[in-house]
């Protein structure tokens, strides 16, 4: 590793020990320095910390910022850390998305492409409204076709690039679907074709997306490392020049990882991440368009997150409060989300022991699951159940849990 390296390596180090962001640290350097305004700012951290430029004049200010002697970030480390996963670590060992030798289909351009992405378009709103069971069919067909048309005919550069990129769009959304309908392997074999898709098209930003759906699976399925480290692996990936609102999820993703993983680190982790999130999300997007997949990634959303994870972590006088606020301004007609949300609400009331309150949240729940052909919802059920079965003695809970059986 040369001098450049072996200075970035360190200054991430030292910053990731404090649970700075980048965007902190900036700021910490500047005050450091005494100037005003903010002439060092988080990408100027970022190319510090990848090697594309050393900190020359600001290293005094940074190691004072960090609290370290100079020596500190210029030494090379003794002990080399094991390298972090990659997201080429979770590619699929054969591309199944190899041309034919053989074309067939006849040459196409940009025309197939917009009508593939109107469908791909159309099955995400879909999504929106429809559980997994009642879409996993015609969203399978869709990829298929999608891959099909690739494989089989010809077409510029160009228009096989925008073809990738819409298989992953599709892959994303369709793994998703899958995922949802409790097809676990179906759903990571369908992620990870549309990460080969995406890395092929060098689009970075989708390549998180796809990654950090699989992880976020992997996290849910008792798999709670690999879940952590392809979170991570796909924040890395789609670098800190990736849109406000793809990073604000990605952070998303890896606080949720950090929850499911457990322990009093990984805890501190979570909300440091959340933290992050709510950061990249709060920055300025003009100058950065946010690719139009992440349209549902708002403040609600990250609020949701937040609330989840402290319910998990066992918070409830944090997690009713934001529960409730959002529960109040969500769209009824969101059926399986409405029934997921109450579901943590349910479990953060009989975390604060108001069973009376987690019964009645307990029966929405349950009513709403009913009419979900969405296997995420059928398991929040479950879990719900089984955590009012301590209250077992109230007649409030017995009742709902009378009625499930």
């Amino acid at each position: 590793m040369g001098i450049m390296g072996t200075i970035g390596a360190n200054i991430r180090r030292e910053r990731e020990q404090r649970g700075w962001s980048q965007a902190r640290l900036a700021r910490e350097v500047c005050r450091a320095a005494g100037v005003a305004g903010e002439p060092v700012g988080r990408q100027e951290v970022s190319r510090w910390e990848t090697g594309k430029r050393t900190p020359r004049e600001w290293l005094p200010f940074l190691a004072a910022a960090l609290g370290v002697p100079v020596h500190t970030l210029t030494a090379a480390q003794t002990a080399p850390e094991p390298p972090l996963p990659t997201l080429a670590d979770f590619l699929p060992a054969e591309d199944p998305l190899e041309p034919l030798a053989a074309r067939t289909g006849g040459r196409i351009g940009m025309g197939q492409v917009d009508d593939l992405q109107q469908r791909v378009h159309g099955l995400r709103l879909a999504d929106d409204y429809l559980a997994g069971r009642d879409l996993l069919r015609p969203a399978l067909r869709e990829l298929r076709k999608a891959v099909r048309i690739f494989r089989e005919h010809s077409y510029s550069g160009e228009i096989g690039r925008q073809l990738l990129i819409q298989i992953g769009e599709l892959a994303q959304i369709v793994g998703w679907i899958a995922s949802d309908a409790g097809q676990h392997e179906e759903a990571e074999r369908v992620y990870r074709l549309g990460l080969s898709a995406a890395t092929q098209a060098e689009d970075r930003t989708l390549a998180g997306n796809l990654a950090g759906s699989l992880a976020y699976q992997l996290s849910n399925t008792g798999q709670e490392m690999s879940g952590l480290d392809l979170s991570r692996a796909a924040l890395d990936g789609a670098g800190p020049d990736a849109p406000p609102k793809a990073r604000a999820l990605y952070w998303d993703r890896v606080a949720w990882a950090h929850t499911k993983a457990g322990g009093s680190e990984n805890a501190q982790a979570a909300m440091r991440a959340l933290g992050e999130a709510s950061e990249a999300l709060a920055e300025d997007s003009s100058a950065i368009e946010s690719p139009a997949y992440l349209y549902w990634v708002d403040a609600g959303e990250l609020r949701v997150m937040e609330s989840r994870v402290y319910t998990e972590l066992h918070r409830p006088l944090r997690a009713v409060p934001l529960l409730r606020e959002v529960l109040g301004q969500y769209d009824q007609t969101h059926t399986r989300e409405m029934a997921l949300y109450l579901s943590w609400l349910a479990v953060a009331y009989a975390d604060a022991n108001e069973p009376e309150e987690a019964a009645a949240t307990a029966e929405r729940v349950i009513s709403l699951s009913a009419d979900v052909a969405s296997e995420r919802t059928a398991e929040r059920a479950r879990v719900v159940l089984a955590r009012l079965a301590e209250y077992a003695e109230v007649p409030e809970v017995r009742a709902v849990l009378d009625s499930a059986a």
